[in-house]
């Protein structure tokens, strides 16, 4: 009870306790970037090839991104804390199953399993930090803390995996995990006073069941459609079943009363803008994550250390660039910022389709720090363009679907990028990821690496003239409704 009364009656046992909540937060997202310095070791040890990596870390995205959309209405009627505990219990517990996993099967089904609960834990998260803190100044500060938590991951992320990698093997980017995760549930457990629970709001849970084989069948068809063949009638099936899964889930939810996905959103022109922009630019972020780790260590020989160090001209270019954009977006309109942001992140995309094997660092350490500076920019303005332009009883759900457009770019961004590296291989199995550092195999790769960063350029590109065109039409409406007036 102590940390009840703590918690509740002080700021600062409110403070503590959002350090254990944020705390909680931060391995969540952590685990969806400090996995990639290891799958290299994990290739080598478990022997598989280029689609069983994918789908180590399209495993944990896939069921994040899918189970965001109702995580939130769930915790609505459970409570909200005790939806964080249950999902930081279980983030736990499939931690130490990854840790534990002795196969490929093993490793990905327990993926699945903890992205499962790290999605119950991010819109809890914040429903319990908007109770904790009443004064709207507090609040305010501490919900940019707990935004924070995802870029302070994903710079830690590749640094944190590459060391332990190196000196404690793969499994021990998951057992980190464990004692910070019986810490946090422990706190939470003491903690008796719950947020408020609406037992009268009711699950879609038709949709959700749609929504996730519809963007389990994609996944499916785009990460084994090189191993199985493109034309083969199980992929063509897949691509089939996710278009008309696709579409029942869109009648659905245009007749469901609750819906998790509300359609009406879609005739806001900002939140559209928003939802481009999360996809394409994000699918191109861990598009470059994914393939850049195994270009370092599976081409160029570098250690899990090494790797993670060469990311930092990224990831500290968006913790910077964060930070500026969210400063800028109040001074410069979105019509100019997104699109310049855009327009930068494929700049740089296509300045990384000149990097060969034994490219020295510093010839494309700037075209990294160009793409994080672009994301940052276009995100942070799409963002707050898009919460100034809902009304406050949709900031949340409208937030929440821009939020499941950034996760699914991740899983097809990889889906994608790791099938057109693998069209270029003599073939993708653990073999032949062993030779890459020969010349054909590492020809290969980089052809297909460049493949993959060609079409996630022009995703920006085509992002740029959508939102400069959007935009520009939405700001000549509201002059002519000024004038009106």
């Amino acid at each position: 009870m102590w940390m009840e009364r703590a918690a509740t009656g002080t700021a600062r046992g409110r403070r503590w306790f959002m350090v254990f909540v944020c705390l909680g937060v931060f391995v969540v997202y952590l685990d969806s970037t400090i996995v990639n310095v290891a799958l290299p070791e994990m290739q080598k040890k478990l022997e598989v090839g280029m689609n069983s990596l994918q789908w180590v870390i399209d495993g944990y995205t896939l069921t994040f991104a899918c189970l965001l959309l109702m995580a939130g209405t769930v915790g609505d009627i459970l409570g909200h804390k005790r939806l964080f505990a249950i999902g930081m219990f279980g983030f736990t517990a499939f931690s130490a199953c990854c840790g534990l996993a002795g196969s490929i099967g093993e490793l990905v089904a327990f993926r699945f399993l903890q992205g499962t609960f790290g999605a119950l834990m991010i819109p809890a998260s914040l429903a319990i930090i908007r109770n904790l803190y009443e004064e709207p100044v507090a609040r305010a500060k501490a919900i940019g803390i707990w935004a924070g938590q995802g870029g302070l991951a994903l710079a830690a992320g590749p640094l944190i995996g590459g060391w332990l990698t190196e000196t404690s093997g793969w499994q021990s980017i998951f057992w980190i995990n464990v004692p910070i995760g019986i810490i946090v549930f422990a706190i939470l457990f003491a903690f008796k006073r719950e947020t408020a629970r609406n037992r009268n709001r009711s699950l879609d849970l038709p949709g959700q069941l749609l929504f996730i084989m519809a963007i389990g069948a994609l996944t499916y068809a785009l990460i084994e459609g090189q191993s199985l063949g493109w034309h083969s009638a199980s992929i063509l099936g897949c691509f089939g079943a996710s278009v008309l899964l696709l579409a029942a889930f869109l009648l659905r939810e245009a007749r469901a009363q609750e819906p998790l996905l509300p359609l009406s959103l879609f005739r806001n022109s900002v939140f559209n803008v928003a939802c481009f922009v999360n996809f394409f630019g994000f699918s191109g972020l861990f598009a470059v994550v994914f393939l850049m780790t195994l270009y370092f260590q599976n081409v160029n020989g570098w250690s899990p250390t090494e790797a993670g160090f060469r990311f930092l001209s990224l990831n500290v270019s968006i913790m910077i660039a964060s930070y500026a954009g969210s400063s800028l977006s109040s001074r410069v309109p979105p019509v100019v910022l997104i699109p310049a942001g855009m327009l930068a992140m494929g700049g740089s995309l296509l300045a990384l389709t000149a990097v060969e094997p034994g490219s020295a660092y510093t010839h494309y350490a700037w075209a990294l720090s160009g793409i994080g500076i672009g994301i940052s920019f276009a995100g942070a303005s799409a963002t707050v363009a898009l919460m100034s332009s809902v009304p406050l009883q949709m900031a949340g759900t409208a937030s929440g679907v821009a939020n499941t457009f950034r996760q699914l770019s991740a899983v097809l961004g990889v889906a994608l990028s790791g099938t057109l590296v693998s069209a270029h291989l003599p073939d993708a199995s653990s073999e032949a990821f062993q030779s890459l550092r020969s010349g054909d195999a590492a020809a290969g790769f980089a052809d297909g690496m460049h493949e993959a960063f060609l079409v996630s350029a022009l995703g920006c590109f085509f992002v740029a003239a959508v939102a400069a065109g959007i935009l520009l039409a939405a700001a000549r409406r509201k002059a002519k409704e000024h004038i009106a007036a």
